[in-house]
């Protein structure tokens, strides 16, 4: 008998489908798919343990492809502590010890099974065809947004699409992208087209992943699969795509998918750019000198709806260090202020492990292409005009810059009732009360605002890039204050990209599928940075970002427990001792 293993908290993401209330809580037991699910309710109690996965991840953050996606990119440096190895080898396209992503490996086919089990059972119920439509939807989509990550952190990895735990072997690495376009293909033509308003995936958001997993599929695999085609220069994007089923997947399909999300999605472009990010909550926003006075509200306040969010993580209240860490956003504590230092001195950036400060090449490119775009303001806080700022973290900071992301970050606030007069995080003044065991003031269990990962402007730059036009270019320009563009270019697409979407997890795989990779991270070579609070330069290890990228594509080492077991084989360029990431000096 197949057991599927569910704790859930339904305040966990709106997403756990029982509830939109942050102070809520439900606990369901052991699911069994020989008998489970014959109702709606139990169809979906098994679907919100596919759900939960996306948190189980977020415990381990720095094990995740979205954490190494971020460090790996031209946007950011490795960062962290002398200690803090796993940082600076995401960065540098090193490794560092045997098992550095085997968590995140393992969490993420436990949520592929999950999806597995009720995939195979649902056909077989008596729910009515809507339901069942609906529930293998955003099934469907979850089993490629899990595959998608990890055939984007590890190439050929094996495709487990039926329940069970028998040993599963590799194929041909582009057969995990065919059964993620599959899959998405399938979720738009299940599920209705109505707007999620309950944290749900729809049909829009598997609109816009198909959009996103195409565009890398088509233009990371245009010229081929060995690992010199995958590290080529050239840029030639594939047009159509055979599916596992025989069927034909084109490029004017996805068009079409992606124009219906734009007209049809109910999704909007936020008024302004910075009310996307959490540093204009309402317990903040008036004490930050960049937001006071300026009309900023962020769209999140009190639990609202975030209008431009496709797909997003949700976090609650009930985050403690027994097995719900997860449902604590982990990446805002990674991200956050590294060194203790009093709250004060980083207004109203609040305290975590350092990890990836922002490459001082992104600011540089950004000024020099758009000198009026702000965006980089709203997205960068140069620490070199705090005076309160003190380098170093605890005398131990690698790769620090003057540059932080804000997008990501931790946000404190003003609190008169506390000694030093801040909260750690606004969340404990805007959702007061009902913390669980881990209580109010915890920097690194109160941060709990959304982890957004895909937004509108993301699908009207996808349209832009699809179509060749500037509509979509042009759109997200205007949110920002800047001039129309007049014709379509790759140069002007990609920049728009890079300047919309800095320091959210995107620019990684835009490299690749681009095939620029290797190029843009040799800019990061050199850069002024600081080493223990002292300035320093960002100095090539193991060959240099060139030689990294160039013999691994990009894809991280397979865990060694996983070849052990004799399931998959090494990745290329990871199994020499260039390959193992020593320590900064």
């Amino acid at each position: 008998m197949k057991k599927l293993n569910i704790f859930l908290a339904s305040a966990m993401a709106v997403l756990s489908l029982a509830s939109c209330d942050i102070n809520d809580v439900q606990n369901v037991g052991e699911l069994s798919s020989s008998t489970f699910p014959v109702s709606k309710e139990d169809g979906e109690a098994v679907l919100a343990g596919v759900y939960q996965n996306l948190n189980q991840v977020c415990a381990d953050p720095q094990m995740s492809f979205l954490y190494y996606a971020q460090l790996a990119s031209d946007d950011m440096l490795g960062g962290g502590g002398v200690n803090d190895k796993l940082m600076q080898a995401d960065d540098l396209l090193c490794n560092y010890n045997a098992d550095m992503t085997n968590v995140f490996y393992e969490a993420r086919y436990k949520g592929i099974n999950r999806a597995n089990t009720l995939i195979e059972a649902l056909p077989n119920t008596s729910m009515d065809e809507d339901t069942k439509k609906s529930l293998m939807g955003q099934t469907k989509f979850l089993r490629a947004f899990y595959y998608y990550e990890l055939a984007s952190m590890y190439g050929n990895v094996p495709m487990r699409l039926k329940p069970g735990s028998e040993a599963i072997t590799q194929g041909n690495i582009e057969d995990p992208w065919k059964q993620i376009l599959m899959d998405l293909r399938d979720a738009v033509d299940l599920l209705p087209a109505t707007k999620s308003t309950d944290g749900h995936v729809d049909k829009y958001a598997a609109e816009a992943l198909l959009g996103r997993a195409w565009l890398f599929y088509s233009g990371f695999f245009g010229n081929g699969s060995t690992l010199a085609d995958l590290t080529s220069t050239t840029y030639n994007p594939l047009t159509s795509v055979e599916l596992p089923d025989g069927t034909t997947l084109s490029k004017e399909n996805v068009i079409t998918a992606i124009d219906d999300c734009v007209a049809n999605s109910g999704r909007k472009l936020v008024d302004k750019y910075q009310n996307l990010w959490a540093y204009t909550n309402r317990c903040t926003v008036e004490d930050y000198d960049y937001t006071k006075g300026q009309g900023f509200k962020w769209v999140e306040d009190d639990a609202s709806q975030n209008p431009e969010t496709l797909f997003s993580i949700k976090f609650n209240k009930f985050a403690s260090w027994d097995t719900t860490i997860g449902y604590a956003n982990g990446y805002a504590l990674h991200f956050g202020v590294r060194g203790g230092q009093n709250y004060g001195n980083t207004f109203p950036f609040g305290q975590g492990w350092g990890a990836g400060p922002v490459a001082p090449n992104l600011v540089k490119d950004w000024a020099a292409a758009e000198p009026n775009d702000a965006r980089r303001d709203a997205s960068v806080q140069d620490w070199s005009k705090v005076e309160t700022y003190k380098k170093g973290g605890w005398a131990d900071f690698v790769q620090e810059t003057d540059y932080y992301a804000k997008k990501w970050a931790p946000i404190s606030c003003k609190n008169d009732q506390l000694k030093d007069g801040y909260s750690c995080t606004f969340e404990n003044v805007m959702y007061p009360g009902n913390w669980d065991v881990a209580g109010k003031e915890n920097m690194q269990l109160n941060n709990i605002h959304d982890l957004v990962l895909i937004r509108f402007a993301d699908v009207l730059l996808m349209q832009s890039e699809l179509k060749k036009d500037v509509a979509g270019i042009n759109e997200v320009r205007k949110r920002a204050g800047l001039n129309p563009i007049a014709a379509y270019s790759e140069e002007a697409l990609r920049n728009e990209r890079r300047w919309e979407l800095a320091c959210e997890g995107t620019r990684w795989n835009d490299l690749r599928r681009w095939h620029i990779a290797a190029a843009a991270l040799e800019k990061q070579n050199g850069v002024a940075v600081y080493y223990c609070g002292q300035p320093d330069k960002n100095t090539p290890h193991n060959g240099g970002y060139t030689a990294r990228y160039n013999a691994t594509a990009g894809f991280q080492k397979m865990p060694e427990t996983q070849v052990a077991l004799g399931t998959v084989k090494q990745n290329e360029g990871w199994t020499g001792a260039d390959s193992e990431y020593q320590g900064w000096k």
